[in-house]
C-alpha cells in the first residue's frame, strides 16, 4: 500500500450491482472499477477514467455535535443507489474504498482521509467523496490544500458549520469550516468560503457574526426561493472572480425534510432539487471544481430510501458534468 493507513477498508463489489440491460455500460455500476490500495498502486488517469470515488464512514462528529447518528452507513447506501441509475456517458470511475472512523478516533480518520485525497490529486485525479457526517470536510480539505493554492469552498448547507472547537480541539460535524479558517490563518492564505441555503432558524447570531468576521459569502434558503436565478449567479460570479479551484460540498440537510428526511437535522423550510441543480450545473461548467463530497446521508433515519435516492440522482448529475 502506498500510504500507511490504519483506517482504510477496500471497496466491496456488492455495493455496485444492478440490472444488466441488453446493451453493455447502461448503468453506473457497470462504469465503476474497484481498486484495493492494499495490493495495488493507483495508475495515471486517462480521459475515460479521471475521477476517484472514496467513502468516509463516520458519524462520530455528528455524535459529538449532539446530533442524530446514522451517517456512517451513508457511503455504502449511496453507492448502492447510484449504481442502479442509468448512465448516459462512457466515462469510468475508480472506487478505492473507504476510510472508517474506528473507536471514535475521528482526528486520525480525518488525517488519513486527507492523505488519501492528496495521494489521488498528486497523481492527477479529481475526487468524489461520500460521507459520513460533515466532519468529512475537514479531512477532505487537508487533502486538497497541498495541491491548490487558491482553493475556494462552496457549501450547499442549511448550516454554516463554523462553530469553534472546544477546549480539547475536538472536531465535530459543526466545526469543519472553522477549522479550515484557522488552518488558512496559520498559513497566511485567504479563507474563501461561500454557503448556499442557510437557514436563519438553524444558525445562532454568534454563527452569523462569525460568518461576517470571516467574510463568508452566503445566500439563505429564502433568498434562493425568492430572488431570480440570474441574481444568484451574479453572487457566485463575484465570489469566484479571482478563484482558480473549487471544492464543492453538498450537505443533504439543505433540502426540505419532505424529500430528505434521512439526515441528522431535517429542515422544514429546506430547498427542493430544482433550486439546487441549476446552481450546481453552473458551478460545474466553470471547470474550476476539482473535488466534491456529499455529507449527512443517514440511511438509518431515512424513509423509503427517499434521501438516498435523492442523493444518488444528484450525484449522477454531478458526475455526468464533472470531467
Amino acid at each position: 500500500m502506498p500510504l500507511q493507513l490504519t483506517h482504510y477498508h477496500p471497496p466491496k463489489a456488492e455495493n455496485w450491482q444492478g440490472r444488466k440491460d441488453t446493451l453493455p455500460l447502461e448503468r453506473y455500476f457497470q462504469h465503476v472499477q474497484l481498486l484495493d490500495l492494499q495490493h495495488n498502486d493507483l495508475s495515471q488517469p486517462t480521459d475515460q477514467a479521471n475521477t476517484i470515488l472514496l467513502g468516509f464512514c463516520s458519524d462520530t462528529g455528528v455524535k459529538r455535535n449532539e446530533g442524530k447518528t446514522g451517517a456512517a452507513n451513508g457511503p455504502h447506501v449511496l453507492r448502492q443507489q447510484l449504481g442502479k441509475l442509468a448512465c448516459h456517458h462512457q466515462r469510468h470511475y475508480i472506487d478505492i474504498g473507504n476510510i472508517h472512523c474506528e473507536d471514535g478516533d475521528l482526528e486520525t480518520a480525518q488525517a488519513e482521509l486527507g492523505k488519501l485525497v492528496d495521494y489521488c490529486h498528486q497523481r492527477g485525479y479529481k475526487t468524489f467523496l461520500m460521507g459520513g457526517g460533515h466532519e468529512i470536510a475537514w479531512g477532505h480539505f487537508q487533502g486538497l490544500e497541498p495541491s491548490y493554492a487558491d482553493l475556494a469552498i462552496i457549501n450547499f448547507d442549511a448550516h454554516f458549520d463554523l462553530r469553534p472547537t472546544g477546549p480539547n480541539h475536538a472536531s465535530t460535524s459543526g466545526t469543519p469550516f472553522w477549522q479550515i479558517a484557522q488552518c488558512c490563518a496559520n498559513q497566511d492564505i485567504t479563507f474563501n468560503y461561500a454557503c448556499l441555503g442557510i437557514q436563519p432558524l438553524s444558525n445562532t447570531n454568534a454563527l452569523f457574526n462569525l460568518a461576517e468576521h470571516f467574510h463568508v459569502t452566503f445566500l439563505t434558503a429564502e433568498q434562493i426561493y425568492t430572488i431570480p436565478l440570474e441574481q444568484q449567479l451574479k453572487t457566485l460570479d463575484h465570489f469566484m472572480q479571482n478563484i482558480s479551484y473549487i471544492y464543492l460540498t453538498i450537505c443533504l440537510d439543505v433540502f426540505n425534510q419532505a424529500i430528505a428526511p434521512g439526515v441528522s437535522a431535517p429542515q422544514a423550510l429546506g430547498l427542493y432539487p430544482w433550486h439546487v441543480i441549476p446552481l450546481l450545473k453552473y458551478l460545474l461548467q466553470t471547470g474550476k471544481v476539482v473535488s466534491i463530497d456529499f455529507a449527512e446521508l443517514a440511511p438509518d433515519l431515512d424513509q423509503n430510501h427517499a434521501t438516498s435516492r435523492l442523493a444518488a440522482s444528484i450525484a449522477a448529475m454531478v458526475l455526468e458534468n464533472f470531467f
